[in-house]
């Protein structure tokens, strides 16, 4: 088959042929991509609101949560997300994605990682790369689309134990409005110094999809240390 895209000078290393005489025209026009099974790519996306001119405390942030209306995890909350697009780029998948099931549009986005345990989906071998947003809740409205049934902003609280397993948190998502709580519980391991390793275990999905708890809460402890940083500065310059 042809090249995936028409500009491939730059991957004609130093011009000469591989051990079967090909050029890299000849080599593109045999290769397979499908001779392998290989896996899918999804995004997901963690959306943070506040109220106010800024954010200020983690502990005052919501989150954007959809209602799945299909399979798997079908009335399972869950990150807005979805299947990449064979010519898009992850930011712009992850921002198409938000809009359909959510009508939200016009966020700033920060990479999180990607999550490949394989058993994460059942419909095939998944890779996520998961993103966050953070915005003002005065200046969006959520609007189901797409494959949610249902969208709703939930309070968090957060409750950590430290074992010698890792640290435990509890967490309670909540929509008093709409008596909504859940309640995942996820086991999170870091060790190494200069080789950072994160290692994350749902011991309870609390009706949250997939590991979309893991995900959560590794964005939310990201900027709860970013915030409290801040907050530091600001305190420090007062005095």
């Amino acid at each position: 088959m042809p090249a995936f895209f028409e500009d491939i000078e730059a991957f004609r290393g130093d011009g000469s042929r591989n051990e079967k005489g090909e050029s890299l025209e000849a080599f593109l026009e045999k290769y397979d991509p499908y001779k392998y099974k290989n896996p899918c790519c999804t995004v997901d996306m963690a959306v943070f609101g506040y109220s106010g001119t800024e954010p200020d405390r983690a502990e005052d942030l919501k989150v954007l949560l959809i209602r799945r209306k299909n399979h798997p995890s079908i009335g399972d909350w869950a990150l807005p997300g979805g299947f990449i697009d064979l010519y898009e780029d992850l930011e712009e998948s992850a921002k198409r994605e938000l809009y359909e099931e959510t009508h939200i549009e016009g966020v700033e986005t920060e990479q999180i990682r990607a999550f490949g345990d394989v058993r994460r989906d059942p419909r095939a071998r998944v890779i996520t790369t998961a993103f966050m947003a953070l915005v003002r809740l005065e200046d969006v409205k959520a609007q189901a689309g797409d494959d949610a049934k249902d969208a709703a902003w939930f309070t968090i609280d957060v409750s950590e134990k430290e074992t010698e397993e890792g640290s435990f948190y509890a967490m309670e998502l909540s929509n008093p409005e709409r008596k909504l709580l859940l309640k995942p519980l996820v086991c999170l391991r870091e060790t190494g110094e200069l080789i950072r390793k994160e290692e994350t275990v749902i011991r309870d999905r609390g009706h949250v999809a997939s590991d979309h708890a893991a995900i959560l809460l590794l964005a939310w402890l990201k900027l709860k240390r970013r915030m409290e940083n801040a907050r530091a500065k600001k305190e420090t310059k007062i005095k």
